[in-house]
């Protein structure tokens, strides 16, 4: 526990799903291909958006530490990432799972975790750094959706998702996302 718990909260050489970069807009974004993959989710029902990622985090965090069928340890992986529609009091917190674990990811033992595999897909990403707070990923994402919609570039509108890379104890450096995905 005490290697996956340093990994997580220092964020020390954690994996994450493969992409390749297709566009760069100088500072503005990045349009991403992200390979299929799959992910370790939750849905937290009802709660703020800092609540469900709390919440969230911490019922994956028990899945990684052994709370699976196999009962096996998972080191962390990056980013965590949260499901934001517009209007809905509904948010889904995600691990990506480990390459090692693609294949066949050991199941939950949680009924309310879920293993989940996302299609390949394009993403435009807007990366800033300094602490993320539901107000500021609403903000880059609320930014990320006007320049696209000023570059004419189709998005699904009605959602997005923020990545988070870090641990609450990295001061410094630190990477955060938002995402929409290409139509």
């Amino acid at each position: 526990m005490i290697k996956s718990f340093k990994q997580t909260f220092l964020s020390l050489d954690l994996q994450s799903p493969q992409w390749s970069s297709t566009e760069t807009m100088a500072n503005d974004y990045e349009l991403r291909q992200y390979e299929r993959a799959k992910w370790v989710s939750t849905i937290i029902r009802g709660e703020t958006q800092k609540e469900a990622m709390h919440q969230g985090f911490w019922k994956l965090f028990h899945y990684i530490q052994g709370k699976n069928e196999k009962e096996i340890k998972i080191d962390m992986t990056v980013p965590v990432t949260c499901l934001i529609r517009s209007g809905c009091a509904d948010f889904k917190v995600s691990f990506f799972a480990r390459f090692e674990h693609q294949d066949s990811p050991p199941q939950p033992t949680d009924s309310n975790v879920f293993v989940e595999e996302r299609k390949a897909a394009a993403i435009f990403v807007q990366s800033f750094s300094g602490f993320a707070s539901p107000e500021k990923y609403a903000e880059e994402a609320e930014v990320l959706a006007r320049i696209l919609k000023n570059r004419g570039q189709p998005f699904h509108e009605d959602f997005f998702y923020t990545a988070g890379y870090d641990s609450p104890f990295k001061l410094f450096n630190r990477h955060n996302e938002v995402w929409y995905f290409k139509k």
